[in-house]
């Protein structure tokens, strides 16, 4: 046999070896992941359920699921181990007071003085930015006389009344 017939037995022999070699590292680390769960630990197992490790056996774990639901669960269960942030991110809802920077959802902490009393909105008076009805009266005079004027037609060069 010729080395040029061996070659594609050859590369298919160390593709199969680098193959074999990942899935057994992957192995490895999934095994020493699940080696230092400890009490405490927020899990997410490969059923894709967020629990808290309350107990770790030889092959399996008990979880705290809520108030009052335990599960027992063999150890080859649990996906991941999260980080108390990451678990507190997904499960609570809660962020990690990283940014200081953060945007309000309201603008009203933005437009508050030094006092705690808002700037010129502090007034109590509602401000209306609707348009009025035909029924209102207007509650200025200049108001009361622009009013009067959009009311009136508007006379243009083609619809002159005086012949």
């Amino acid at each position: 046999m010729s080395l040029v017939t061996l070659l594609p037995f050859i590369v298919l022999i160390g593709a199969m070896f680098l193959m074999t070699r990942s899935a057994k590292k992957k192995q490895q680390q999934a095994a020493n992941m699940r080696n230092e769960m400890q009490p405490g630990s927020g899990v997410r197992t490969i059923g894709g359920m967020y629990a808290t490790v309350k107990e770790v056996n030889e092959d399996t774990v008990l979880l705290d699921a809520g108030p009052g639901v335990d599960l027992l669960f063999a150890k080859n269960a649990i996906g991941a181990v999260l980080t108390d942030d990451e678990y507190n991110r997904i499960v609570h809802g809660v962020e990690h007071d990283l940014k200081s920077d953060v945007v309000p959802d309201d603008a009203s902490s933005l437009t508050e003085s030094e006092s705690g009393e808002t700037g010129a909105a502090s007034d109590d008076t509602p401000v209306d930015l609707g348009k009025k009805d035909a029924d209102e009266e207007p509650a200025d005079e200049t108001a009361a006389a622009e009013a009067k004027a959009d009311d009136e037609p508007k006379k243009t060069d083609g619809d002159s009344d005086a012949k």
